[in-house]
């Protein structure tokens, strides 16, 4: 376990590094337009309508090559308010080969997920399941097993341990058959 805490710090100081710094505004801007991107989507609209709170990352950036990792900040909000913000990081192992970078958004369902989040030191491990949404075509993965629709087609999503979670494809190819896992830091807003 020591060694993983010891790769995610070592990846976040990397991808720390490797991103131009931006100005508040900038990041502003990128939060709105995704979060109107996620607004607009049929299957999220409803955990909007419903949920306690939620975490968006405007942009996740990936990679990998046997091993990988990602990285990205976000903004959390609770009932429509921006109450921090949050930094993504996830190592992957397994075969994988390339680069993408997508947005995500999760959704708490109550209090107690939203806390939990908020803690500093929330996880999503393996198990957890995430919705891709892309234009014409989705697609679930999870370890219920893979699914796919294309068209107009409804995902059945729903929360899972309280959270459910969207992302989106902005661009970018990655091969991937890996394992990996998420961990998430929160700094409240002053």
């Amino acid at each position: 376990m020591k060694a993983v805490n010891r790769l995610f710090a070592m990846l976040g100081s990397l991808a720390l590094l490797c991103i131009a710094s931006g100005s508040v505004a900038e990041e502003n801007i990128d939060t709105q337009a995704t979060l109107s991107h996620f607004q607009a989507a049929s299957q999220t609209q409803p955990f909007f309508d419903s949920a306690y709170g939620y975490a968006v990352f405007p942009s996740v950036g990936k990679g990998g090559f046997w091993i990988g990792g990602a990285y990205g900040s976000g903004t959390v909000y609770k009932a429509g308010t921006v109450t921090g913000s949050a930094k993504l990081y996830q190592v992957s192992f397994g075969l994988q080969f390339g680069g993408q970078s997508y947005s995500e958004i999760i959704f708490f369902q109550d209090k107690r997920a939203y806390e939990r989040f908020t803690s500093g030191s929330f996880e999503l491990d393996a198990q957890a399941s995430a919705v891709a949404l892309t234009e014409g075509a989705q697609a679930k993965a999870g370890t219920a097993g893979l699914s796919a629709s294309s068209g107009q087609q409804f995902i059945d999503a729903s929360y899972t341990n309280g959270i459910a979670i969207f992302t989106y494809a902005k661009g970018g190819m990655m091969i991937e058959a890996s394992l990996a896992g998420q961990t998430f830091s929160f700094e409240p807003r002053n």
